[in-house]
């Protein structure tokens, strides 16, 4: 397999949040700002690059009985030093993005490429599944975490353009959150089969 495609495979073919419809819990919940989402993605892409790395090169010494169990530990230990690491270095993010962090162990993106792709291939494919699918999730979460910033707060990564009186409330809100990745979605599925 090309290792460009299984890039760009993630990305656009198997975007998590806009083709696959994965990881709903954090994108609904931390796309508040583009900021936001942009430090979510980030941190689950790191997280997702170094579990996948660690299981393919792992993946034959576990057993088969013990195989989801083995994944989650692996995943939670590279949580563990993200959530530490967004402490010391952005505690501002961190305590934004709140229980959210801690809940990437859980992610069904991280545990579905474990399995799926990581358990079955070359440490160096498996790290490229995981840049692939880390970009397409931040990109989508942080291109979400714009538009609602812009729609209901009139600003984008915290630069104002003055229109915050004229804007509706509704999208930093959790209806807001439903209807952009609706038409986020559509958009995106639009385009991606052109």
């Amino acid at each position: 397999m090309n290792k460009l495609s299984i890039i760009l495979k993630g990305i656009i073919k198997e975007n998590p949040t806009f083709v696959l419809v994965l990881g709903m819990c954090p994108t609904l919940g931390t796309t508040t700002s583009a900021m936001n989402g942009m430090g979510m993605g980030v941190a689950t892409m790191a997280v997702l690059i170094m579990s996948n790395f660690v299981i393919s090169l792992i993946k034959n010494l576990i057993p088969d009985k013990v195989r989801i169990p083995a994944f989650i530990v692996v995943i939670a230990s590279f949580v563990t030093i993200i959530q530490m690491l967004m402490e010391a270095y952005v505690p501002s993010l961190y305590a934004s993005l709140g229980v959210f962090i801690p809940l990437i162990v859980v992610n069904c993106i991280i545990l579905g490429r474990a399995e799926a792709f990581a358990s079955k291939n070359s440490p160096l494919d498996s790290i490229l599944d995981g840049v692939g699918i880390g970009l397409g999730f931040t990109l989508s979460l942080t291109v979400i975490g714009a538009v609602r910033e812009l729609l209901g707060s009139g600003s984008i990564f915290g630069f104002s353009f003055g229109i915050a009186d004229y804007m509706p409330l509704v999208f930093v809100l959790a209806p807001g959150a439903f209807l952009v990745l609706g038409y986020l979605m559509a958009l995106f599925n639009k385009f991606a089969k052109k």
